[in-house]
């Protein structure tokens, strides 16, 4: 009898490249690459190596130098003759069709950007028709102004009548550029095409809103990957997905919440992170309509995020560029219980840093920063929950009022 064998399924290999720049230290930059790594890991890559060149700024060709480019060429040759070749080469930052172009021509793999790693992350994330859809549009506006790569190599196979080559020479018009033109043509089409689905799909999330009633709204913003899914499923008792991966959520999830019999309409939305690209944003602006629309919003942060000020900043800068900076918000410091800090010495005098500084100081500091308008908690081991629902109850029940000052039913239970 044939036995057969299941061979296990290998995961593509990935190598990591950064720059080291005036504007990004050493620190900085390892950081970005632990978070393209995660980005990778998300996608189902595994990093194998990184690659980091101290440079004044990213070379207009391929990035980082050419011997640099050529180090990582002699890696990956080395992988192949060891069997266990390299699968692509990821750039921490959005590459030019130029740079792609010589960058593939040299290192003869698939190679991908932060952007085109996150579209991928997000086509496989999309699940309903809207971010589909707003996936897609992305990854056009993407794909559009580097499609000149793709036909580089019919570019001088073209002949025709007048081969003197002359400036006025339409007949030197090669097949590359006619399939340039056609492809360009069908990709414009396509995305007026998603633009006008995405009209009507906003036209129907805008008539359920109007028809969701009097009640505030609050929308959970942050980071992604803080525990923005965590904490609705607390607050909602639902099932929203939450998972320990980089843009677990791309659809924004709506519930109602009832606190002390007030309810009010709780949304979950997509996570931001560093580098966010900008036609990622444009795209998945009528998924943000819940951000804008919201009363409230509940900036999630994970504090045990060795990084977590800057990614507070990021969504800072995002919800500006929402308009939504002047918004009531209010910080929600997360994952208390992963907070781990180094104990410092007595007789040290140095001013305190992220590594040493304990929670009771980072909350003092914080405190003061905020104006006391933030709480500390851990969604996933229901601390200090009972003191988050109290609050919310506050802030929501404050502007009910402000919004709805004849309506008064919600608040007679107190009376009961």
């Amino acid at each position: 009898m044939k036995e057969f064998v299941i061979s296990e399924v290998k995961t593509e290999s990935a190598v990591l490249v950064g720059l080291i720049t005036q504007n990004q230290d050493e620190a900085k930059t390892k950081e970005y690459l632990d978070e393209l790594e995660f980005l990778a890991d998300t996608a189902g890559a595994v990093t194998v190596k990184r690659f980091t060149q101290r440079v004044n700024g990213p070379s207009a060709v391929t990035y980082v130098g050419k011997g640099k480019l050529e180090e990582i060429r002699d890696y990956i040759k080395q992988k192949e003759d060891e069997e266990d070749p390299v699968g692509m080469v990821i750039f921490d930052d959005e590459l030019s069709a130029k740079q792609m172009r010589n960058i593939e021509q040299m290192l003869a793999v698939k190679i991908l950007d932060r952007t085109s790693l996150i579209l991928d992350i997000f086509a496989m994330r999309a699940q309903t028709a809207n971010a589909k859809t707003q996936v897609e549009l992305a990854q056009y506006r993407y794909m559009l102004p580097r499609l000149q790569r793709l036909w580089t190599h019919l570019e001088r196979q073209g002949g025709g009548s007048g081969s003197g080559g002359g400036k006025g020479s339409v007949g030197l018009r090669g097949p590359g550029e006619t399939q340039l033109e056609m492809d360009r043509r069908i990709i414009l089409n396509r995305m007026s095409l998603l633009k006008e689905r995405l009209a009507e799909i906003d036209k129907q999330k805008s008539t359920q809103r109007k028809n969701r009633g009097r009640m505030i709204r609050v929308a959970l913003v942050g980071y992604t990957n803080v525990g923005k899914s965590t904490t609705m499923n607390l607050l909602a008792k639902s099932e929203v997905f939450a998972e320990n991966k980089l843009f677990a959520t791309l659809d924004t999830t709506v519930r109602k919440v009832v606190v002390d019999n007030l309810p009010f309409l709780l949304a979950d939305t997509v996570g931001f992170i560093r580098k966010l690209p900008t036609d990622l944003v444009d795209s998945f602006k009528s998924t943000l309509d819940e951000v804008r629309e919201a009363d409230l919003l509940l900036h999630v942060v994970d504090i045990s995020h060795p990084d977590f000020e800057e990614q507070i900043e990021v969504v800072n800068k995002t919800l500006a560029d929402l308009g939504c900076a002047d918004k009531p918000s209010m910080l929600i410091f997360n994952k208390i219980d992963n907070y781990t800090w180094v104990e410092k010495d007595e007789d040290d005098l140095t001013p305190p840093t992220k590594e040493n500084i304990t929670l009771d100081e980072l909350k003092r500091t914080w405190m003061a920063k905020a104006d006391g308008n933030c709480l500390f908690i851990s969604a996933r081991e229901k601390e200090n929950i009972d003191e988050f629902r109290e609050t919310l109850y506050k802030m929501v029940r404050e502007l009910h009022v402000q919004k709805y000052p004849y309506n008064d039913f919600l608040y007679t239970i107190e009376e009961e």
